[in-house]
């Protein structure tokens, strides 16, 4: 409870949220939930994984700030780098020019990409702004090297039902959740959507390796059914994340690679948000044993400091744009490509990895959140709680008003709204993906500050109950 001293804070923090609804459309929201419904929270700095208000209340970053803020808020070896960066140099065209961070940067990812015995691995680097803007450059790359090949007939691509890949035109064009793509379908490609492989409601592993089975024989019959039609398989590796946290077995991984080998079709892994750690393993290929084609990295690439997407590609789809005609070159811009800052950020984000063994500290961790997490599924409205490494969501019964189509949208629903509310006044920043609730926090959350997250929601939901 706020005293009386605490009042010119309060009275700052309202100021600012005036100043911003006269001023910002903020992103992934209806306007006009603010600022009763939806309250905003100004935010006057980070530190670590809190977040701390203009009035003081310091709030816990659950959703590590849409899952980019890896290492926590204002990490000083992050903020270091990029500042000793600013002091050289801070932006210069990459079209003919180079520099060292985007050289440096280039080569420790390649290192560290995914490998698959037998298989040559991933060899060049295109960089792009955001992870929308890399899915676009990933979709492009596949489709123009069959172009390229004079393949003309290969123009479709498959992605899954439930899954989200961005919100540009292309990206959308690849995600099934209809309260985001309903409106723009005139404008968006034809794409062909395969049954999902999630494991939801699976009892053992043998069951979820079951429907993994299950949904890539229904793939293997789709890329049949098109053969010849398709020049791309894209899809998030192990975890669908804002289709609602949706996981699946490795098993499932495997198949897709081998179906796509069998049909000539490039796989696309978007590990945008399940990349760095997020699952268990630098990189949730890993997990299936299995290299794909292109590689979309972006969110905590720089320690969630800077925007910056990299696209790993073979060195047999990037030879297929070499030739004399600049029509068959890859011609795809952006105006910060390559941007020093963001590269200062990424290498001193994987510094990190390396001087702070940061996956043996996130086993540990995402072991402390399944034990805090296990006595929720004792409550009614939970239907299930599942866990992929350091993303723990917990599933909700469907509620009734909620007319999203049965795919998680964010902080759908008046439930949705409550129960960011709740959380929210209760020190914790938690965004509901429909009708399900998750936990995706910083690596460097500490014992402490997870039993706080997990006191808060089960609190969360206690009151949702009681709403109900």
């Amino acid at each position: 409870m706020k005293g009386l001293h605490d009042a010119p804070m309060i009275a700052a923090a309202e100021a600012w949220r005036a100043r911003d609804l006269a001023v910002l459309w903020h992103p992934c929201t209806q306007m006009r939930e603010h600022p009763d419904a939806l309250p905003l929270f100004p935010v006057a700095r980070g530190d670590g994984a809190w977040l701390v208000g203009h009035d003081g209340q310091r709030v816990l970053d659950a959703v590590s700030s849409w899952w980019t803020n890896i290492h926590g808020h204002a990490e000083p070896r992050i903020a270091t780098a990029i500042a000793n960066q600013a002091h050289t140099l801070e932006q210069v065209i990459l079209a003919g020019c180079s520099h060292a961070p985007a050289v440096e940067l280039a080569e420790r990812l390649l290192a560290l990409a995914p490998r698959e015995a037998g298989r040559a691995p991933l060899s060049k680097v295109f960089y792009a702004d955001n992870g929308s803007a890399g899915v676009e450059v990933a979709l492009k790359m596949a489709f123009h090297w069959f172009h390229n090949q004079g393949i003309t007939g290969r123009t479709r691509f498959v992605a899954l039902h439930g899954s989200y890949h961005g919100e540009t035109l292309g990206a959308l064009s690849v995600g099934d959740l209809p309260l985001y793509r309903r409106v723009y379908a005139p404008l968006l490609l034809d794409v062909l959507f395969a049954p999902s492989p999630d494991a939801f409601g699976s009892r053992n592993v043998t069951d979820a390796i079951t429907r993994a089975n299950a949904a890539a024989d229904a793939l293997a019959v789709l890329f049949e059914t098109h053969a010849g039609e398709i020049c791309a398989f894209i899809l998030e590796p192990l975890v669908q994340c804002a289709g609602g946290m949706r996981m699946h077995h490795p098993q499932y991984l495997r198949r897709v690679r081998e179906l796509c080998d069998t049909h000539g079709i490039f796989l696309i892994a978007d590990e945008i948000a399940v990349g760095f750690g997020r699952t268990g393993t630098l990189f949730a290929c890993e997990q299936g044993g299995i290299q794909p084609d292109l590689l979309c990295l972006s969110k905590g690439l720089t320690g969630g400091f800077l925007p910056l997407c990299a696209v790993l590609a073979t060195q047999r789809i990037y030879d297929g744009f070499l030739d004399d005609s600049r029509e068959r070159a890859f011609l795809h811009s952006h105006s910060y490509s390559g941007n020093p800052l963001a590269c200062a950020a990424a290498l001193a984000s994987l510094n990190i990895f390396a001087s702070d063994a940061v996956l043996a500290r996130n086993h540990d961790t995402a072991q402390m959140m399944a034990a805090l997490a296990a006595p929720l599924r004792s409550y009614p409205l939970v239907a299930e709680v599942r866990q992929t490494g350091m993303i723990l969501a917990i599933e909700l019964s469907p509620e009734p008003d909620n007319h999203d189509d049965g795919h998680a949208v964010e902080i759908a629903g008046r439930r949705g709204l409550r129960m960011y509310r709740h959380a929210l006044e209760h020190g914790v920043l938690l965004r509901p993906l429909g009708d399900v609730l998750y936990w995706m926090p910083p690596y460097c959350i500490d014992t402490a500050q997870l039993q706080h997250l997990a006191s808060v929601t089960a609190a969360t939901l206690e009151e949702a109950s009681r709403c109900a």
